[in-house]
């Protein structure tokens, strides 16, 4: 009477495990036999076909793992040669394609960079020089002389025909605000002029003394002080220019200071060679009156720099 399994001993009940075992891997050899999974293999087998053998791949066992057939683990397959060939070229695929795809990192970054440079060079704004502004067409004071049939009036036959309009238009320019550092009193005493010096050089502004031309330095200031005065209407303040010498004096009087300047040299111009009154980076002054005395048809022109405190 067979017993039950409360009354097996431990070692009758690790001997029944044991024969399960053997008899399950029996019923699953034969299973593998019949569907032609496995084949006996006799005990005297070659050396060579006992290796080819050892080389096939593994029965995969029902539960998924790799055993042999009676159970034990199975051994690591050996690759081909081929196998091995072609792991080694796709090793070698896997390193270019790493290689490749660093390169074009690097070569994106660096386009990037180019890129970033080439908006922030586009983005900056060049330092623009400043356009000289047309501030004249011919030298200031000129006027037909006072002996002529219609006496003195401002002479516009010197003026090009074509430039006329702009001529009109300069002479509409704002008169600027009075202010301490502007020039108000002019003094030569080497030719005993002593006179008020009044914003503008239109006819109107030269009625009353010594213009100075609009836009042009104030004086102490680095830059030049453009003048003009008559030479013979409305008291002829600067008939005399042309016996001014080089060492001579011409003071200038603001409200609050007094600026010496020292003549430095003169000259016969036209009055369109209006590039005497260009500015300079100096403290200058420039004096201009028309030439020769009654007939008016050219201009004097003296220079004169400021003095060193």
């Amino acid at each position: 009477m067979p017993k039950s399994p409360e009354e097996l001993s431990e070692q009758e009940l690790r001997r029944l495990l044991l024969d399960k075992r053997r008899v399950a891997r029996q019923q699953r050899l034969e299973r593998f036999r019949r569907t032609g999974r496995a084949v006996m293999l006799a005990p005297d087998l070659p050396p060579a076909a006992l290796e080819e053998w050892r080389t096939e791949p593994a029965l995969k066992s029902p539960n998924g793992g790799d055993e042999t057939l009676d159970g034990g683990p199975a051994p690591e397959p050996v690759r081909s040669p081929r196998r091995r060939w072609m792991d080694r070229i796709l090793l070698v695929v896997e390193i270019l394609a790493v290689v490749g795809l660093a390169g074009i990192l690097f070569n994106g970054m660096g386009l990037l960079r180019t890129l970033n440079q080439e908006v922030a060079a586009a983005l900056q704004q060049p330092t623009l020089s400043p356009t000289p502004l047309i501030t004249a067409v011919v030298l200031p004071s000129g006027h037909t002389p006072p002996t002529s049939p219609g006496g003195a009036q401002p002479n516009e036959a010197e003026i090009p025909e074509h430039l006329r309009p702009l001529v009109q238009s300069l002479a509409n320019l704002p008169i600027p605000t009075p202010g301490p550092e502007q020039a108000i009193r002019l003094q030569i005493p080497a030719i005993g002029v002593d006179a008020p010096v009044v914003q503008g050089d239109g006819w109107d502004q030269l009625k009353k003394g010594v213009g100075q031309h609009i836009g042009s330095a104030n004086p102490g200031q680095a830059g030049k002080v453009v003048l003009s005065g008559h030479d013979d209407v409305f008291g002829e303040i600067f008939r005399d220019l042309i016996n001014l010498q080089p060492g001579d004096q011409v003071i200038l009087y603001t409200a609050q200071h007094q600026y010496i300047y020292i003549v430095t040299g003169s000259q016969i111009v036209e009055p369109t060679q209006v590039e005497v009154m260009a500015a300079t980076g100096d403290p200058t002054v420039t004096l201009i009156s028309c030439y020769p005395y009654l007939i008016d048809n050219k201009r004097i022109v003296v220079s004169a720099k400021l003095q060193n405190p």
